[in-house]
């Protein structure tokens, strides 16, 4: 993907950025990334090739999350000459996180336990590695 910024010192790079794999550091996913570019200033043009790693925002993505869903499906009984029947029942709950959220922070939390860094970097991997073979 194309890159294009200024330099802090002044001038400006113009490159890209292909992205190489996903990995857990600290417990975080981050994004590994080898950078071409050239760097241009007053005194002339410079080649560059860095490799990069940059933390990835989940953050913004789990502003939900799922906490149970229960589907019953319909019940007839016959109690000693009692007809009982129960329609479907379908329960929802989703948990919402943010500010003053305090059960929904909460329970998204927990149901975050479950989740490890480890795992989505696998998944990020293998969509990427389907990609590059497209």
């Amino acid at each position: 993907m194309p890159v294009v910024g200024t330099v802090a010192t002044g001038g400006t790079f113009t490159g890209t950025m292909t992205l190489t794999s996903f990995a857990v550091q600290n417990g975080q996913t981050v994004a590994n990334a080898l950078v071409t570019g050239v760097v241009t200033t007053a005194a002339g043009a410079t080649s560059v090739v860095s490799t990069v790693t940059a933390p990835i925002n989940t953050a913004a993505t789990t502003a939900t999350c799922q906490i149970l869903h229960l589907d019953i499906g319909p019940i007839a009984l016959n109690l000693l000459g009692l007809n009982v029947n129960l329609s479907e029942v379908v329960l929802d709950i989703t948990a919402v996180q943010g500010a003053g959220n305090l059960l929904g922070n909460l329970l998204c939390a927990v149901a975050g336990l479950l989740d490890s860094p480890g795992g989505l970097s696998r998944v990020l991997n293998q969509i990427l590695g389907v990609l590059q073979g497209l």
